[in-house]
């Protein structure tokens, strides 16, 4: 099972089925915010509703196509962050994230995505990585520029969320420039 030790007391590590009322609870506290820029949060209204989403991430990890993990914060679920189905032909994915708004601001979400991403370039062996951010999320777009992503466009339209399309900036990384840098 994925599993990295990111600071002291920091860690994320892949998702379990006995992380579904925690994950729903942290979630449903923050329903507000995160509503305004991920479609998934208006349709889980239960921890069975998560219950099903860590049973299809457990899959994917299973099944060697990428992990989605709980971020522990001294051991408690303040968030989620993982990777999209990988495209191994092209040895490409897509990451993110969400954390808890008294998280926010701790620089969190910047060295998980580190370690996810250290272990997408240097374990998996994956070409390319990818962030998409709303391009009203301000936090979310700051992540991948202080990870020293290249800020490819936007794709317009591109994501519906509670009721309405939302623009996504689309971040990339190669793994020569994680490498090198």
């Amino acid at each position: 099972m994925f599993h990295r030790v990111v600071d002291p007391g920091l860690e994320i590590r892949q998702f379990q089925l006995d992380d579904a009322a925690e994950v729903f609870a942290a979630a449903d506290r923050n329903r507000e915010y995160l509503r305004q820029w991920l479609p998934w949060v208006d349709h889980t209204h239960s921890a069975a509703d998560v219950r099903t989403f860590i049973e299809a991430a457990l899959e994917q990890h299973d099944a060697g196509l990428g992990p989605n993990c709980a971020i522990l914060l001294e051991g408690k679920i303040v968030g989620s962050m993982g990777s999209h189905r990988f495209d191994l032909a092209d040895r490409n994915c897509s990451i993110g994230y969400w954390v808890d708004a008294a998280s926010q601001g701790k620089g969190i979400i910047t060295r998980c995505s580190a370690a996810l991403i250290d272990y997408l370039f240097h374990e998996v062996g994956m070409h390319r990585v990818e962030i998409r951010c709303g391009t009203g999320n301000h936090r979310s777009c700051a992540v991948p520029e202080r990870l020293g992503f290249t800020r490819e466009g936007v794709l317009r339209g591109a994501q519906w969320v509670s009721g309405r399309w939302v623009d996504l900036v689309v971040w990339g990384m190669l793994e020569q420039e994680w490498k090198g840098r």
